[in-house]
């Protein structure tokens, strides 16, 4: 497995991460312990360095999982982990965004207790807190590195000021936002202009749209999975979207790969600091995934996909008003910043 740079950190990790997050959490079909600690160990024996969760996801059962499967490669791995929510302690209900110096604190020793590590490598701030002056948020941060606690800093969906903001407080190694052939938002809103800049990694999650590039979806959501509620997954809009794939299709056929390699090999080719985290539950989608590493996109390849995706409008928001009302939004400024 090739290795990347996270921006100009020095963080190096596999070309090809994986997102852990749908083992344990928002999709229809989820795996057992054994199962998803299998999963992530075979994502390791095949060069995979890279691991994604968060302490939401569950909450909590998937930075367990994760934790299980790489306590033995610890030193072979990066883990990255998120905080960012409130969650009620009787019944677990996701109380909302919480990014108070206070509660980030327990929020990372509650990671690295079920992660079972002493130092977490990477650290996301999960949505922006509009409540926090993000001065407080990163200067925690600073601190938990300083304390041998966190490693890399890294924000999630974060409106562009307040990158730069955190970045003066304690440079961010990492920017995951959500990043494919039909959500481009990051190449126009500023944010890879900024990593350009600030020498930022960036970490696209759902780089196969959730799914729905790979073309194996069926046209009808299973029950239970989150994806029901997205807009851009409604039936209409999955028929319109559909020229997504058939793009895919037809450069996939060229290039003796699939859909999903396509898309992630163009993602690759966007800037040497991307890292695409795709999630699976399957191991032949693993072994799919991985493979895209290997996939080559000319120049001409890939004017091609922009010329030809260039004349496809995306049918859907990405997210239902409530998620979408979480994203790409700035924290308050710190009064005598």
């Amino acid at each position: 497995m090739q290795t990347r740079e996270l921006g100009r950190s020095g963080l190096q990790v596999s070309a090809i991460g994986l997102g852990c997050m749908g083992i344990s959490f928002s999709y229809a079909t989820k795996l057992s312990r054994d199962e998803g600690v299998a999963l992530i160990r075979a994502a390791v024996d095949r060069g995979v360095t890279f691991f994604d969760t968060a302490e939401v996801y569950g909450p909590f059962e998937n930075e367990e999982v994760v934790g299980q499967a790489l306590r033995s490669v610890r030193d072979q791995v990066v883990i990255a982990t998120k905080f960012g929510f409130d969650f009620d302690p009787q019944t677990r209900e996701n109380r909302g965004v919480n990014s108070l110096p206070d509660h980030v604190r327990k929020a990372v020793e509650g990671s690295l207790t079920r992660l079972g590590v002493e130092t977490i490598d990477l650290l996301y701030q999960h949505r922006v807190d509009p409540q926090v002056p993000i001065e407080d948020v990163a200067g925690t941060v600073r601190d938990l590195i300083a304390e041998g606690k966190v490693k890399h800093f890294g924000m999630s969906e974060p409106g562009v000021q307040t990158l730069r903001r955190a970045h003066a407080v304690q440079p961010v190694t990492a920017v995951q936002n959500e990043y494919s052939l039909w959500w481009r938002a990051p190449e126009t809103n500023g944010t890879l202009d900024a990593c350009d800049e600030l020498g930022i990694g960036f970490v696209p999650y759902s780089p196969l749209g959730k799914g729905f590039l790979t073309g194996a979806m069926s046209k009808e959501v299973p029950a239970g999975d989150f994806r029901a509620s997205i807009p851009r997954f409604q039936p209409e809009a999955m028929e319109k979207n559909q020229a997504f794939v058939d793009l895919l299709k037809r450069v996939s056929g060229e290039k003796g790969a699939t859909p999903a390699q396509v898309a992630l090999a163009w993602l690759l080719a966007q800037r040497p600091y991307i890292v695409p985290i795709p999630g699976t539950t399957k191991l032949h989608r693993l072994e799919e995934n991985i493979g895209a590493a290997e996939v080559t996109l000319s120049q001409a390849d890939l004017r091609q996909i922009n010329e030809a995706a260039s004349q496809i409008e995306p049918e859907g928001d990405r997210y239902a008003p409530a998620q979408m009302a979480m994203v790409g939004r700035d924290a308050p400024v710190k009064e005598n910043a």
